[in-house]
């Protein structure tokens, strides 16, 4: 498991996803709308060769119950690691939550939260 050999949870995956959001960020700048950078990060994610799903979409269950209602995460990336993406002023608590509860109905464990938004590339680990 790659926890076991490096302390920290999918270490080389995530690496790349960040590197790839970096190169995003680097070219186009903060200020334009999360859409422009989904669309941006799925090209660089398939020039790097990173394995994704964009705008996939997680199912919620209550009580073995399938809700109508689901969530769609922007991407899941190697078939493990939730990427949500921000375009602003800042990372709210509310953000967090919100990939926390993506990790929660897919039982995964890594999620990645990144903000466009601001003039340096703001990103987040959020482990379960």
């Amino acid at each position: 498991m790659d926890l076991l050999k490096t302390g920290i949870i999918y270490k080389n995956e995530s690496y790349k996803i960040i590197g790839a959001c970096m190169e995003v960020h680097k070219i186009l700048g903060n200020g334009f709308l999360e859409a422009v950078y989904q669309e941006a990060l799925a090209i660089e994610f398939s020039q790097m060769n990173i394995p994704f799903e964009q705008e996939k979409r997680l199912q919620i269950t209550y009580k073995n119950r399938l809700l109508k209602k689901d969530y769609i995460a922007d991407f899941v990336c190697y078939d493990k690691i939730i990427v949500e993406l921000k375009a602003l002023s800042q990372i709210q608590n509310e953000h967090i939550a919100q990939t926390l509860n993506y990790l929660k109905i897919t039982d995964f464990r890594l999620g990645l939260l990144i903000n466009f938004g601001t003039t340096s590339l703001q990103y987040k680990r959020i482990v379960l």
